[in-house]
């Protein structure tokens, strides 16, 4: 019996060691994956698909609800909200849906959404939304994974990570509208990207993989005087996606306002197409654009909502190198700073 154990034991501790590895390593997609949620199950989970809206397949089966999803830089981890302990938080999983785990392990106060990961993915940026009685700040904040604490940036929302690491934009407001505007992640200086009225709405950034485009989701249209319901959903209706370059420059609109609004838009890591959410019989449905033709894809079919989108491209990976000093070590330097 001593023996059997003996020869038994050294066999088990190798079983362990693999399945922690083959948990630790996740395997990134070899091919373009686009992650989106859809309730065509009866619940909100979320699901895969190729570029072409091919093999849409769910990778999580839960009865909580499961949304914005986002790929990690190297395509092997997915960071996502899901309220399976109460309150909306953020949980990660391997790209397969294994290995799910709460990022957080103290008790959520408010909510924790929209999270968009630094260009070395040792950090996230996310939405903390905190009840009235909660006691915080609500906003935007950072968090560098394996740690329990969380730091304050900005009291703004919808944050996107731009690939070099210098900036985070977000989508900043006031009393007259929504703006895209971005805060530099080492001094905390904030700027615009375009005249703080030129559009009365803006929201939803999203990057190219080489950071020199973005696209937004935006309204030119004065909001209505009287704010009836058949006013607001036409004055709704005028949401489209514009593409733009980092400097302000080359302003282009790339959906017709000739439908229902259009919502949670993601560029494709070459900047060539872009993927947004649209109403059509009564269904909201993915759709595709190519940014140069124009020409439109709808990718699904199925389902009451089909919304948000991430894309990961392996081409892409690793074609834009961050700059460590601004990553790692930037928050511990600019405790002190005051925001602008």
């Amino acid at each position: 019996m001593k023996t059997t154990y003996l020869f038994i034991f050294p066999i088990f501790i190798v079983f362990v060691l693999n399945l922690s590895i083959s948990l630790l390593f996740a395997q990134a997609p070899a091919t373009p994956k686009i992650l989106f949620t859809s309730t065509r199950d009866g619940n909100y989970e979320i699901y895969t698909m190729n570029p072409d809206g091919s093999e849409q397949v769910p990778i999580t089966r839960h009865p909580a609800v499961d949304y914005g999803a986002a790929w990690s830089p190297t395509g092997e981890k997915i960071v996502f909200v899901s309220d399976r302990n109460g309150r909306p938080d953020l949980y990660l999983m391997n790209p397969d849906g294994s290995n799910v785990r709460r990022i957080f392990r103290r008790k959520i106060v408010g909510r924790r959404t929209s999270p968009t990961w630094s260009p070395d993915g040792k950090q996230i940026a996310y939405m903390h939304d905190y009840w009235p009685d909660g006691g915080g700040t609500s906003g935007m904040y950072i968090a560098t994974l394996g740690d329990q604490d969380e730091e304050f940036i900005i009291g703004q929302f919808y944050p996107a990570w731009s690939p070099d690491g210098t900036e985070i934009a977000y989508r900043a407001s006031d009393l007259e509208g929504t703006w895209i505007a971005f805060i530099n992640v080492r001094t905390r200086k904030v700027k615009p990207l375009l005249p703080k009225k030129a559009f009365r709405w803006e929201t939803n950034p999203s990057w190219s993989a080489t950071g020199d485009k973005l696209i937004f989701t935006g309204n030119k249209h004065p909001l209505p005087a009287i704010l009836d319901r058949e006013l607001h959903e036409a004055w709704a209706d005028k949401d489209t996606v514009y593409i733009i370059n980092r400097d302000g420059t080359g302003l282009k609109q790339l959906i017709p306002e000739d439908g229902q609004e259009v919502q949670a838009a993601a560029l494709s890591p070459n900047g060539d197409e872009v993927i947004y959410t649209q109403e059509i019989n009564n269904q909201r449905q993915l759709f595709k654009i190519d940014v140069n033709s124009g020409v439109r894809t709808q990718l699904t079919h199925i389902g009451q909502r089909n919304i948000g989108a991430d894309w990961f491209d392996p081409a892409y990976m690793l074609s834009v190198s961050p700059q460590p000093h601004l990553l790692t070590t930037t928050w511990a330097d600019v405790k002190t700073h005051k925001l602008h």
